[in-house]
C-alpha cells in the first residue's frame, strides 16, 4: 500500500465492479466529464443501457440503485479509478461496446467540451481500443448525432 492510499482510497480491494456496473461506470464517468450530469443525460444513458441484452433482467429500480452506488463511488474515488477499475473487469468484448456508448453519450447534446474530448483520448487508451477503430467509432456516432 503506497503512502497516499489511505488518503485517497486507492487500494485494489477499496472498489469492485461487476461486468454490468462497469459499463455503467464508463457511462456514467463520460456524462459526468464535463463537471456535472444533467437529468437529460442521465435518462439518455438509462435508455442506452436498456437497449442492451445484459441490462434486460435490470427493473428501473435496479438501475436507478446501480447508478446511485456508481455516483457515490465516482465521488469517492474520482472518475479515473472507476474507469481504471472498470476495465479491469470489462471483458474484452465489451471494451468497443463501452467506448461506443461512452462516445454517443459525450455527443448527445451536440456540444463536445474539452474536457469529453480528452475523456475519449484516455478511455480508447486505457480501454485498448485501437485508434483507428476507436475513430469509426467516434465518426459514426458523430452521423447518429446530427440533427
Amino acid at each position: 500500500m503506497g503512502l497516499f492510499d489511505k488518503v485517497f482510497d486507492q487500494s485494489p480491494e477499496s472498489l469492485s465492479l461487476s461486468p454490468a456496473e462497469a459499463l455503467a461506470a464508463v457511462c456514467l464517468v463520460a456524462i459526468a466529464a464535463d463537471g456535472y450530469l444533467s437529468d437529460q443525460e442521465s435518462r439518455e444513458m438509462d435508455m442506452l443501457l436498456s437497449r442492451m441484452r445484459l441490462f434486460k433482467s435490470y427493473s428501473i429500480e435496479m438501475v436507478d440503485r446501480m447508478k446511485d452506488g456508481l455516483l457515490q463511488q465516482l465521488q469517492q474515488h474520482g472518475p479515473s479509478r472507476l474507469v481504471e477499475v472498470a476495465n479491469t473487469v470489462l471483458p474484452a468484448e465489451l471494451k468497443p461496446t463501452a467506448f461506443a456508448l461512452a462516445t454517443d453519450l459525450v455527443l448527445a447534446d451536440g456540444n463536445v467540451t474539452p474536457q469529453e474530448q480528452a475523456f475519449l483520448d484516455d478511455l480508447h487508451r486505457i480501454l485498448e481500443i485501437p485508434s483507428e477503430r476507436a475513430l469509426t467509432i467516434v465518426e459514426v456516432m458523430t452521423v447518429k448525432n446530427r440533427g
